[in-house]
């Protein structure tokens, strides 16, 4: 008896053993579905740029979020003379902002709905959009975002993680999952945003 438990220990073991390589190959399993799909974006990664604690001088108080867009930068102001810097994608040429708002939602997974002139944008470079897309590993919005104002606006994780450092966006501020979990777990609604150029 103690034979036919150990035999069928490894088979099970082998079993998970062989359904590892499908999910490194980019599939996972959707328990709504009840099957293995393939990934159509990456599913994210770590920050090419680590987040670290730093020193901090300037004039915001503490609890404030400051993205400085030249430098590609975030700052969750602390206390005691310091932040939390991240690094963050911001705004392609054109696509630059600045300005003083708050957060006013927060969201685990959101679901993405691009506006329509982002639509019909980049409907003309000849790639289709959808008109709604749900949360989810699959998602560009990432697995959190915090609402910027009554903007179209957020600052959200991405699928890319290797775009992080650069003006790659239509405006969002963009930050690797890992990170923008971190930041949404210490912030909440109601938070001070400055964005600066």
């Amino acid at each position: 008896m103690r034979k036919l438990f150990y035999l069928v220990a490894a088979l099970v073991a082998g079993a998970v053993m062989l359904q590892a390589p499908a999910f490194a190959q980019g599939t996972y399993f959707d328990p709504v579905a009840k099957k293995w799909l393939t990934m159509k974006y990456h599913p994210g990664g770590p920050s090419p740029i680590k987040r670290k604690r730093v020193r901090y001088d300037g004039p915001y108080s503490p609890g404030t979020i400051v993205i400085d867009t030249s430098e590609r930068r975030l700052y969750h102001i602390q206390s005691n003379g310091r932040a939390m810097k991240y690094g963050v994608g911001v705004g392609k040429d054109g696509f630059q902002w600045a300005g003083t708002h708050r957060v006013t939602r927060k969201a685990e997974w959101p679901s993405w709905t691009p506006p329509a002139q982002m639509r019909a944008r980049e409907r003309r470079k000849g790639r289709i959009l959808p008109a709604y897309m749900e949360g989810g590993p699959n998602n560009p919005m990432g697995a959190r975002a915090l609402y910027i104002g009554s903007t179209l606006y957020r600052i959200h994780g991405t699928t890319e993680p290797w775009t992080i450092g650069s003006a790659v966006s239509s405006g969002c501020i963009r930050m690797a999952n890992e990170d923008v979990i971190h930041l949404y777990k210490n912030v909440g609604v109601g938070t001070k945003i400055v964005v600066k150029r």
